[in-house]
C-alpha cells in the first residue's frame, strides 16, 4: 500500500495531442469480439514485461535508457553524465506470439525470448476474468570483468528466466498484474549464493487522462544473493500514448533492463535516493501486409 500511495503522489501528468489507445483498439476490434483489449499500453509495464504482445508481422524496435542516480549529485549532473542503454528488436510471429532479441551495455550482455499470451480476458457470454501470458529468456553477459588467466566458459555467464504473467482490466482506468518469475544463474556470484532466484512482481496501471497513465511496478525476492547486498526492484512511471505509440519516462532504483538483472542484481534503495531517471521508446514497423480483413495494429 506504501508503494502505491508513494506513486500516486509522484505522478506527472502530460499533454499531447495524440489519439487514445483505447478508442484505436476498440474501432479496430470486430463488433462481435468480447476480447478485452488494452490491460496494458504495451509490452513493457515498466523494467519488466505485460501479457501484451506484438501483432502479427510486426517489427518493433525499443530503445531503452537508464541514465546515473540522482543522489550522485550535481557534479554527475544527478546522473545525467551516466547511463546504460538496451536496443532490442520485436517481431510478433503470430497475434499470440512474440520473438525478441537485444543488447544491453550494462554488463554487455545479450539477450533473446520468447513470448507467448496463452489465455486472453473475456467478457459477456464466455467470460473469462484474467489474460495470462507465459515468458521465457536467456541472457548471456560479455563483460569482460575477470582475471585474464581466470576467463569463464561461455556457458557459466548464462541466466534464465522463467515468468508467469496473469492480468486482470478491471475497467478502462485501472489494470491490475502479478507476475511470478524464476531466474536461473548457470554461476551465482559465491558458493554461498542460490543460483535458482524466486521472485513475485505486482504491477499496476492507472489512466489518468485520455493519453497519460500512471504505472508502478515491484518485484519482490524470496531468496537474494547471500554475498550481495541487493534490494528488490521498484519503478514508477508514466505512459505518454502519442497516435498509438508508447514514450514511457520511468523513475527506478534498477540499472539493469532485463529480468535478470532487475530481479536479482539490483543493488540501489529507492528511498535513500539510488533512483535512475530512464525511458522506454519504440517504434513499429509492418513487416507483412495483413491479409483482407484482418487488421495489423
Amino acid at each position: 500500500m506504501k508503494y502505491m500511495i508513494f506513486l500516486v503522489l509522484l505522478s506527472v501528468c502530460y499533454t499531447v495531442n495524440a489519439q487514445d489507445l483505447d478508442k484505436i483498439l476498440e474501432e479496430e476490434s470486430p463488433v462481435s469480439s468480447n476480447v478485452v483489449l488494452g490491460t496494458f499500453n504495451g509490452t513493457r509495464l515498466l523494467n519488466g514485461h505485460s501479457v501484451e504482445t506484438r501483432k502479427k508481422g510486426i517489427l518493433e524496435f525499443l530503445i531503452q535508457h537508464r541514465f546515473g542516480t540522482l543522489n550522485s549529485g550535481f557534479d554527475e549532473l544527478f546522473g545525467l553524465d551516466q547511463s546504460n542503454i538496451r536496443f532490442g528488436f520485436e517481431y510478433g510471429l503470430t497475434d499470440d506470439l512474440t520473438i525478441a532479441l537485444g543488447r544491453s551495455s550494462f554488463q554487455k550482455t545479450f539477450d533473446g525470448y520468447i513470448k507467448y499470451r496463452l489465455l486472453k480476458q473475456k467478457s459477456g457470454e464466455n467470460a473469462f476474468p484474467v489474460s495470462l501470458t507465459v515468458f521465457g529468456s536467456a541472457a548471456v553477459k560479455t563483460i569482460k570483468d575477470y582475471e585474464p588467466d581466470d576467463k569463464p566458459d561461455f556457458v557459466d555467464r548464462m541466466a534464465y528466466t522463467t515468468q508467469i504473467m496473469l492480468a486482470r482490466k478491471f475497467n478502462q482506468n485501472f489494470s491490475l498484474q502479478l507476475t511470478p518469475s524464476y531466474v536461473h544463474f548457470n554461476s551465482s556470484p559465491t558458493t554461498e549464493d542460490p543460483n535458482d532466484i524466486f521472485s513475485l512482481g505486482v504491477g499496476a496501471r492507472v489512466k489518468i487522462s485520455n493519453r497519460v497513465s500512471l504505472n508502478g511496478e515491484y518485484y519482490y525476492t524470496v531468496n537474494p544473493f547471500e554475498s550481495v547486498n541487493t534490494k528488490d526492484a521498484l519503478a514508477i512511471g508514466v505512459d505518454i500514448e502519442t497516435g498509438g505509440h508508447i514514450f514511457q519516462l520511468i523513475f527506478t532504483n534498477s540499472r539493469s533492463m532485463i529480468e535478470k538483472g532487475f530481479i536479482a542484481e539490483t543493488t540501489g534503495d529507492f528511498f535513500d535516493g539510488d533512483i535512475h531517471f530512464g525511458f522506454n521508446i519504440s517504434r513499429a514497423f509492418q513487416i507483412v501486409k495483413p491479409k483482407e480483413n484482418e487488421k495489423m495494429f
